[in-house]
């Protein structure tokens, strides 16, 4: 390289440091920021979380509501505590309902299938 070439790449060189100095330091968009801030804390888990349970009551009904609690949702499967066996024949009988219910709710789950484990309620 000669010397005119060496000046050329080394004035890109810091062109493009400067460039990418200038671009870190913009303000950023405080919708941006708020996001990544939800996101790193897990407020957007809680709010889901409740909106999940607060579907999962009404589509079970009161009686069944009070003997059940939505879990989390993995594949397509919502997964539900229930207090005890009967309470789960139940369930079975009416998870087409149930299911129906939830798509209403909830359309962005997109829960396909519910799951039963008996276990204890808080």
């Amino acid at each position: 390289m000669d010397p005119s070439q060496n000046e050329i790449a080394a004035f890109a060189a810091r062109r493009n440091r400067e460039e990418r100095r200038y671009y870190a330091r913009r303000p950023k968009k405080i919708g941006d920021v708020l996001a990544q801030l939800i996101t790193l804390r897990g407020y957007g888990r809680f709010q889901a979380d409740a909106n999940l349970e607060q579907a999962w009551q009404a589509a079970a009904g009161g009686t069944l509501g009070r003997a059940t609690r939505a879990g989390r949702i993995r594949r397509g499967n919502l997964e539900v505590t229930v207090t005890n066996s009967t309470v789960v024949q139940e369930l079975t009988f009416q998870k087409p309902q149930i299911l129906a219910e939830l798509a209403r709710q909830l359309p962005d789950a997109r829960i396909r299938n519910l799951r039963f484990r008996v276990g204890t309620i808080d």
